[in-house]
């Protein structure tokens, strides 16, 4: 009977404690420093990108959605990237060169880099994947969107534009 009411317990309030991960940011919060280690450039700090609002995406090459949705992000960095905001994508694979060899394939135009550590993984909350994280200029975060999207559609060109208070055409 202990057991059961134990497991009745987890049942219930495990999915909130797994919600956050290790050092999460929540919306609201504001990014850390941690290091950015370049899949096709060099090594940079997540303080260097201050000053512009920042669509990041963390995703990995084994994840299917996460797949499918680098085409829109790579249009919508292509469109507005370094103008009203930057785009970057933050991977989790294991292996930086599988990582390395599908942004190289897929041709992606914005800057991606490893997470050797796991330490943006925590920070950003990323405890799935897709997920994308919209960040004012300050280093805010904003707005967390889980699941593959169509980033360069209407919609959410708009809603990225409402929530970094950028204007796009």
């Amino acid at each position: 009977m202990k057991a059961l009411a134990a497991a009745a317990f987890l049942a219930a309030f495990l999915p909130a404690v797994l919600a956050a991960t290790p050092g999460e940011v929540p919306v609201g919060g504001t990014l850390r420093e941690a290091p950015l280690y370049g899949l096709t450039l060099d090594f940079r700090k997540l303080s260097d990108l201050r000053g512009k609002p920042l669509v990041i995406n963390v995703w990995a090459s084994w994840c299917a959605p996460c797949r499918a949705e680098m085409g829109s992000l790579d249009r919508l960095a292509r469109g507005h990237n370094g103008r009203q905001f930057n785009v970057i994508g933050i991977s989790t694979d294991d292996y930086p060169e599988k990582a390395q060899a599908f942004v190289v394939g897929a041709r992606v135009s914005f800057d991606n880099y490893i997470d050797r550590d796991l330490v943006l993984e925590n920070m950003l909350g990323a405890s799935r994947i897709p997920l994308t994280v919209l960040v004012d200029a300050k280093g805010k975060v904003l707005a967390k969107h889980y699941g593959a999207r169509e980033w360069d559609s209407r919609e959410n060109k708009a809603l990225i534009a409402r929530t970094l208070g950028v204007k796009l055409d």
